[in-house]
């Protein structure tokens, strides 16, 4: 038997390639997915099935894709918002051979209306499930969201609760596999570990801790989560089916007389963002690779060009790797050099950094200023600086016209790294006084402790 995970680095998407007796399956597939057909053919198997546990809002899904390179059917649950046209519906209790295994459908829904949950039996040992893939209703440690209906909260909240107590009933042994890790839009509390069983969680995962349905509704009605544009992008691809993506995965490479001259929507600084905090092109924002997958999808839109600036090829494949797995790779090139470029005169643009000390100077009565937290809802609730501004970073993509362009702002997030991405986009709208609180809540807590 094999099942190995293909993790998706920037999305802590998890994916899953399950195989015996000459067959396998895929779960939830990305969108650059010839990786699942060269692992299956690497170990001997034939790829007959692709399973989707419910249509994903922040992927593109490649299940299209590799049905067309495999042959394969598509899998996919009751009930979504629009039909999924590349997909054959599965229901409750439908079963599914994979050489010497079975899988066996659940009907999930809660986090979507279609999703579904797959348990997976040996079928030399089919008492019991050896494993369920559960998609976005249970994670380790968490479980899924449900804001996605906000017409019907109360309703969406107490079918994930019914869903959980489904996957529940499957028996402590059995493993959980997950469609997503730690660090997802999906979930906030998410366990750094990607491997559990239904028995850890059912002890330890604190949101199956809570016993009545009216509670746990009323737990997820009052969560805060965020919905990036591209959401609505996503949704659409994975009812429509997407576009297999670009055969080479690197940029053009762009000279910078290229860079200054290619009039993309979107200059974009992908270095660390002390990088770009001490010198950059001007009009470019910052996006450090790492942080492309949670934020390029509140500022890019569909088909807005996009051009790239980084300090070496490997961070502009990764970009590129990012971008096209969130179909957002209208990508004109990428320009490494900016040392050398500066070296050459090219004139640069900064943004300043300030310490705990001036914030606090500020803070007792300078005129037109303004300390910008740009951190999360949930963040602002715990701890925040008194005299204080809140917009969360990503809705800076229109509310930074409720801003004053005369006004001096300084950027506020966890560490400093949002707070330089808020800095970015609000230069390449034409701000100009603009700075950046170095060390940001961290270095404020350490300094009042």
């Amino acid at each position: 038997m094999l099942l190995e995970k293909i993790k998706t680095a920037g999305l802590s998407h998890l994916s899953y390639l399950i195989g015996a007796g000459g067959q396998a399956a895929v779960i939830d597939p990305r969108r650059d997915c010839a990786i699942y057909l060269e692992k299956a053919r690497a170990a001997g198997l034939e790829i007959t099935h692709i399973f989707e546990t419910h249509r994903n809002e922040d992927l593109v899904s490649g299940a299209p894709i590799l049905a067309r390179m495999t042959g394969a059917k598509v899998i996919h649950g009751p009930n979504p918002a629009e039909p999924v046209v590349y997909a054959e519906t599965a229901r409750e209790g439908d079963r599914f051979a994979i050489g010497t295994l079975e899988i066996r459908i659940l009907e999930t829904p809660g986090h979507t209306d279609d999703h579904l949950a797959f348990a997976v039996f040996d079928t030399a040992y089919p008492k019991e499930a050896v494993g369920v893939f559960t998609g976005d209703a249970l994670f380790v440690g968490d479980v899924g969201r449900t804001d996605f209906y906000p017409d019907r909260r109360e309703e969406v909240a107490g079918l994930l609760f019914d869903s959980l107590q489904k996957l529940m009933a499957l028996g402590d042994q059995a493993i959980i596999y997950p469609a997503h890790g730690a660090g997802s839009v999906c979930g906030s509390g998410m366990a750094e570990r990607e491997f559990s069983t239904i028995g850890h969680e059912r002890m330890n995962n604190p949101r199956l801790m809570i016993e009545s349905r009216d509670a746990f509704i009323q737990m997820k009605i009052n969560e805060n989560h965020y919905q990036p544009p591209y959401f609505r992008l996503m949704e659409r691809l994975n009812t429509e089916g997407g576009d297999a993506p670009p055969v080479v995965m690197r940029p053009r490479r762009l000279s910078l007389g290229e860079i200054k001259s290619c009039n993309a929507d979107h200059l974009i600084d992908i270095r660390e963002p002390m990088a770009y905090a001490s010198g950059h092109l001007p009009g470019a924002m910052s996006l450090p690779v790492g942080m492309i997958s949670a934020f390029a999808g509140w500022f890019i839109r569909e088909g807005d060009t996009v051009a790239l600036v980084a300090s070496g090829e490997e961070q502009l494949s990764t970009a590129m790797e990012h971008l096209v797995r969130i179909a957002l790779d209208n990508i004109v090139g990428g320009y490494v050099g900016i040392v050398p470029a500066a070296a050459q005169g090219e004139q640069m643009q900064q943004t300043p950094m300030i310490d705990t000390e001036e914030v606090e100077r500020r803070l007792r009565g300078r005129e037109g200023w303004t300390l910008l937290d740009v951190r999360d809802a949930d963040e602002r609730e715990a701890s925040a600086i008194e005299g204080s501004q809140h917009i969360y970073v990503g809705e800076l993509n229109t509310r930074w016209n409720e801003l004053d362009k005369d006004r001096q702002y300084t950027l506020m997030c966890a560490s400093g790294m949002r707070a330089t991405v808020a800095a970015g986009w609000l230069a390449s709208r034409g701000f100009t006084r603009l700075d950046v609180y170095l060390g940001s809540m961290g270095s404020w807590k350490a300094a009042h402790a």
